[in-house]
């Protein structure tokens, strides 16, 4: 390593398999941080025949000798981190340090059944499909100055005088505009308290953790959640995650600057999925979808609802490329792709009519997503078993045709290929 970190994003609507990815790539360095997002991810990592998902945990925790952060830019459940936590402990997995960022914020119960009664209010057609997590509340509240933060819970004065205003604010919004009932100062608090209590042997600094690091030479990470197109300020708004999963995330989201980052490894799926609601050019509701969905279990890790597929979009990659300032390529899940006998791409959009935009700029207003008309061209299949390739050259022609396709267009280069669920079914090339 050169002193600098790797940052692995998603390049499209997320679920691309980047636990898989940083979990392939963890055994090489030494601290692995996610920057972003909460329980309303879920990164499945499969190793022999153990399935792990975690949900706020970095994905590096099953490595002994390692640092696993969690950084000041992630909303944090408490509940669920220490659910996660507690089962790994349980199995005698728990293998790496854990760092938990004091500036990280902390999602409360009222977060929670905000999350919903909104959703509700908006109704099916307007409703932004989001887990119900209380993570977009909980970044309101962050941004809106009344945030608490993890820090906050080991200081019981703090916590009282944060939460009192807090939750008198919360229950008039609660009571009297969504018609809920109002919540307990006393159970809240001591719940807060037991939550700071857990996790004060875990609560440091991550900026300096992550930047002592980095000038002993040593191997960096930085996870993001989510991806490009459900970004906040770059995504298909307001069909959107409240955070920024983008490469730019990773430094605010952990205290470092820009010199600090060294590679951006972006995360494709070899189709596409998109969980929720908003535009989804490529999306096949027939049988083609179906068969995706069936053969790549495209299930949410975190909700378990069912996932909508469709093919590749080159045009929304290269936009991913652009604005992640992406250096090299992890495609996931080629072997989903194995059976089928026309692989399709999306080359370019037909605008609606009126527009102004080329076909070939990715338009992230949803209005104009929403009104384009998919290009495709189409690529043989395969039917060989690709399970078991270890080698590029193993692969069967049509797989490297689609794999050199995807370099041109994109003019990056694709480091690793998955070709099954387990750790070992990876192909590395340059990584």
């Amino acid at each position: 390593m050169d002193g600098r970190a790797e940052v692995i994003v998603g390049a499209q609507w997320g679920d691309e398999g980047k636990g898989r990815v940083v979990d392939t790539v963890a055994g090489d360095v030494d601290v692995i941080a996610r920057f972003q997002g909460g329980a309303n991810a879920g990164h499945t990592v499969i190793v022999g025949k153990e399935k792990y998902i975690f949900h706020l945990l970095p994905s590096g925790m099953l490595y002994s000798g390692k640092t696993c952060v969690i950084g000041n830019g992630v909303v944090v459940d408490p509940d669920k981190l220490l659910e996660e936590l507690g089962g790994l402990q349980e199995q005698g997995k728990d293998r790496a340090r854990l760092v938990v960022s004091g500036a990280a914020h902390v999602v409360f119960p009222y977060h929670k059944i905000l999350d919903g009664a909104e959703e509700r209010f908006r109704g099916r057609e307007h409703s932004i499909g989001t887990t119900r997590r209380g993570i977009g509340p909980c970044y309101v509240d962050k941004v809106n100055r009344m945030g608490i933060r993890v820090e906050d819970l080991l200081s019981p004065d703090t916590l009282r005088e944060k939460l009192s205003t807090n939750l008198e604010i919360k229950n008039l919004m609660l009571s009297r505009v969504f018609g809920e009932d109002p919540l307990s100062f006393d159970e809240i608090y001591n719940k807060a308290r037991s939550w700071g209590k857990s996790l004060a042997p875990y609560v440091g600094d991550c900026s300096v953790v992550i930047s002592d690091a980095l000038s002993r030479k040593q191997g960096v990470l930085l996870e993001g959640a989510q991806g490009t197109l459900l970004d906040v300020d770059h995504g298909t708004y307001p069909y959107v995650t409240s955070s920024n999963p983008v490469a730019q995330g990773a430094l605010t989201g952990t205290g470092l600057g820009p010199s600090a980052v060294g590679r951006v490894i972006g995360v494709v799926k070899a189709y596409c999925t998109r969980v929720g609601s908003g535009p989804f050019p490529s999306e096949e509701k027939g049988e083609s979808g179906q068969y995706l969905r069936e053969q790549g279990g495209e299930y949410g890790a975190t909700t378990g609802r069912p996932r909508r597929c469709g093919w590749l979009d080159m045009v929304a990659l290269k936009y991913a490329i652009r604005v992640n300032g992406i250096d090299a390529i992890a495609l996931t899940k080629l072997d989903v792709l194995t059976g089928l006998e026309t692989v399709k791409v999306v080359e370019g959009y037909t605008p609606a009519s009126g527009a102004e935009q080329s076909g070939t700029v990715y338009p992230n207003h949803s209005v104009a997503l929403a009104g384009t008309t998919p290009a495709y061209s189409g690529f043989p299949g395969w039917d060989d078993d690709i399970s078991g390739c270890t080698a590029f050259e193993e692969l069967p022609q049509g797989a490297r045709d689609y794999l050199r396709y995807i370099e041109e267009q994109a003019g990056v280069p694709v480091v690793l290929i998955g070709v099954g669920p387990e750790r070992d079914q990876t192909i590395r090339r340059g990584l």
